[in-house]
């Protein structure tokens, strides 16, 4: 108990926030669930089959979520099983305690509101068609309750397949290796089964956490030294997540969507094609005007500062070669300069794609006139 104790206490602020949250919700279901007799669930509530339909006010039941707007995040942290308890306490705090060292507390709690309300957002819109469509309110409105850290799960793995897309984890027990990069898909294909096979809830909630995962972190994601918000890059296009033959019609049908949201103002456009890394491409991504030669200035003038910093800054204890040479800072500026030019085009590009290489483009000197 003491080790669990001192490993808990160990945790960053916000992992150790939600890790806390998961926990209390979870034994305040239990703690109702046990306080509640079959009898009564069966005459005085009418339910019979999923027991966390009595409580409303705490997990997702989509026809009662106007009477209780908080269960759109707070349900995502009410497991109601052993099993699943057991597996949202595991990868909770090892996930968030990664992504927390590497974005910041803040970043942090933003990505799990904006995945777990988003995903539980769509879960409700999809119930109320459902209902619509196929006529039994009674069972899509107010007979499913949605619950757990699925969504938040597959989230996770997204923002992984961002960081460390080639890393490779064991799985099975050692069995077999898998990239980071294939598991949310993985996980999404098991929810894609489990909702054909009858289990709708809460299995869909994968599916649309990692449509709400992705979409923030493509887009809105605050990237710090950067003066843009998401990931530009090529790797993380939205049809790198399917099978190489139909990579094509996605990437498409996504562009025609980005043109149609930047159209109605709904995203900014993008001076580089997002899907194809390459500014001015055929794609129809919006261009704003100027935009690239004011751009390639900017970081003109970026790399001049942080060559002229680096040019003033002190040369290190003097050896033998410089010595020799006669002030070797001096005599290796041309060469400096020389390379940094050489290479500006190419890491300009790099930069303005992808938020990892922008502040490497900086420190060079890209200059594109």
């Amino acid at each position: 108990m003491p080790a669990i104790l001192s490993s808990a206490l160990s945790l960053p602020p916000a992992t150790r926030a939600l890790t806390g949250t998961l926990i209390a919700a979870s034994l305040l279901f239990l703690l109702l669930r046990l306080s509640v007799t079959p009898h009564d669930l069966k005459t005085i509530f009418g339910a019979t089959g999923d027991v966390s339909l009595v409580f409303p006010w705490l997990v997702l039941v989509p026809g009662k979520v106007v009477w209780a707007p908080w269960t759109l995040l707070t349900s995502a942290f009410v497991e109601t099983n052993l099993v699943e308890f057991l597996l949202s306490a595991l990868t909770l705090p090892l996930a968030a305690r990664y992504l927390e060292r590497v974005w910041g507390a803040v970043e942090v709690l933003k990505f799990v509101v904006v995945t777990v309300v988003a995903s539980n957002v769509i879960t409700v819109i999809v119930s109320i068609v459902e209902s619509i469509v196929l006529g039994n309110s009674e069972l899509f409105l107010y007979g499913t309750s949605y619950h757990g850290l699925m969504a938040l799960q597959v989230g996770f793995l997204v923002a992984f397949t961002q960081l460390i897309p080639e890393h490779q984890v064991q799985v099975f027990g050692g069995l077999a290796k898998v990239r980071v990069k294939s598991l949310p898909m993985l996980y999404v294909t098991f929810s894609n089964i489990a909702c054909v096979i009858g289990y709708q809830s809460p299995y869909i909630l994968i599916q649309f956490g990692w449509l709400a995962s992705w979409f923030y972190l493509r887009f809105f994601k605050y990237n710090e030294g950067v003066d843009f918000r998401g990931d530009r890059s090529e790797t993380f296009a939205f049809h790198n997540w399917f099978p190489p033959f139909i990579q094509k019609y996605v990437s498409l049908a996504t562009t025609f969507a980005f043109n149609l949201a930047v159209r109605f103002k709904l995203l900014p456009a993008w001076g580089l094609d997002p899907e194809s890394g390459i500014p001015g491409s055929g794609s129809g991504y919006a261009q704003v005007p100027g935009g690239q030669r004011a751009e390639a200035e900017r970081r003109r003038q970026l790399a001049l500062e942080a060559l002229d910093r680096r040019m003033a800054a002190p040369p290190p204890s003097a050896g033998p070669g410089t010595a020799a040479g006669g002030g070797g800072g001096a005599g290796l500026e041309p060469q400096v300069q020389a390379q940094a030019s050489a290479a500006s085009p190419a890491l300009s590009l790099a930069g303005q794609a992808s938020p990892g290489l922008a502040k490497g483009a900086a420190a060079l000197g890209a200059e594109d006139k």
